[in-house]
């Protein structure tokens, strides 16, 4: 595989950034992923952080080096996920379940495949045109969806969703795929900071023009601006698949040397990037401290 990634995430005017990202590969496959915590339920930072690093343990697991069938990795990895922060809330009797929003994409082969829980998005972009995007599992969205049926009165908040993983009830997780991918393709993960406040029309204009290393930023920056002081946190993943571009500050990526066995990933270590002023470090390194003892547990307990 040959690709070029740009990743971004800004605190806005939220007191704490509670969106993760980051991806793992192999020589053939790839695992792209994004993760919302929600306000208004506890440690929504530890929901986020908890759900990749579950995607990433299980991805570590099963690509050997591709994934036997990736839709059903997609939504089995989320489903355990979400089981994860049951089970986190249950271990430290909290009154209510650290919940997020997620989003992953797997591209192997020459195919892209992928899930989301909640309003963070995946945007696909061939050319000038919008290939597919996800659709919100928020009350507006399918309240929008529903309009063309049957006439709808009252407007719901589009911040209202009816699933996520940490919900009580079990989650709905949407998969699709294959879709083929050509040269140049790129695919954009982001939470609902940046499409909240950044139309579509304006995403695929700046992601069809511009390299991923200068439309990702400028699209954070105009979500930013739009937004004001209540601005929401902004996080973006893009990949663009088989790039060709040179001379710019993309990071590119080659799979093709890397042996069977061998397994990298950006998700793991992604506690450690956070700026200190986001979060309360004590806390948070306990959390994730038995975050990781749980998927080490959960790991175990399947071979």
């Amino acid at each position: 595989m040959r690709f070029a990634v740009y990743q971004v995430s800004r605190k806005g005017g939220r007191e704490k950034n509670e969106d993760r990202m980051g991806y793992c590969y192999t020589r053939d496959s790839g695992l792209f992923a994004l993760a919302d915590g929600m306000g208004g339920h506890p440690e929504g930072e530890v929901a986020s952080q908890l759900s990749l690093q579950t995607l990433a343990a299980m991805f570590q697991r099963e690509a050997k080096p591709t994934l036997k069938d990736p839709l059903k990795f997609l939504h089995g990895a989320m489903m355990a996920g979400h089981h994860q922060l049951q089970r986190y809330a249950t271990e430290r009797s909290l009154m209510d379940t650290p919940r997020t929003t997620l989003v992953a994409c797997v591209l192997q082969g020459n195919a892209a495949y992928w899930a989301h829980c909640g309003d963070s998005r995946l945007y696909l972009v061939r050319g000038d045109k919008l290939i597919a995007r996800t659709r919100d599992h928020s009350y507006s969205e399918l309240q929008e969806t529903l309009s063309h049926v049957v006439p709808i009165g009252e407007r719901f908040n589009r911040n209202v969703l009816f699933t996520c993983l940490g919900s009580p009830g079990k989650p709905t997780v949407d998969t699709a795929g294959p879709l083929l991918m050509q040269a140049g393709d790129r695919v954009m993960l982001c939470s609902d900071g940046l499409w909240g406040s950044v139309g579509d029309p304006q995403i695929v204009d700046l992601l069809s023009r511009h390299p991923i290393s200068d439309s990702v930023p400028e699209l954070v920056e105009t979500a930013l601006r739009n937004a004001g002081q209540k601005s929401d946190n902004v996080t973006v993943l893009a990949v663009e698949w088989e790039s060709a571009e040179d001379g710019d500050s993309t990071s590119g990526v080659s799979t093709q040397s890397l042996g069977e066995e061998v397994f990298a990933s950006t998700i793991q270590a992604s506690i450690a990037d956070t700026p200190p002023d986001d979060l309360d470090d004590a806390e948070i390194e306990r959390s994730i401290k038995e975050i990781n003892e749980a998927i080490q547990r959960s790991s175990q307990k399947r071979r």
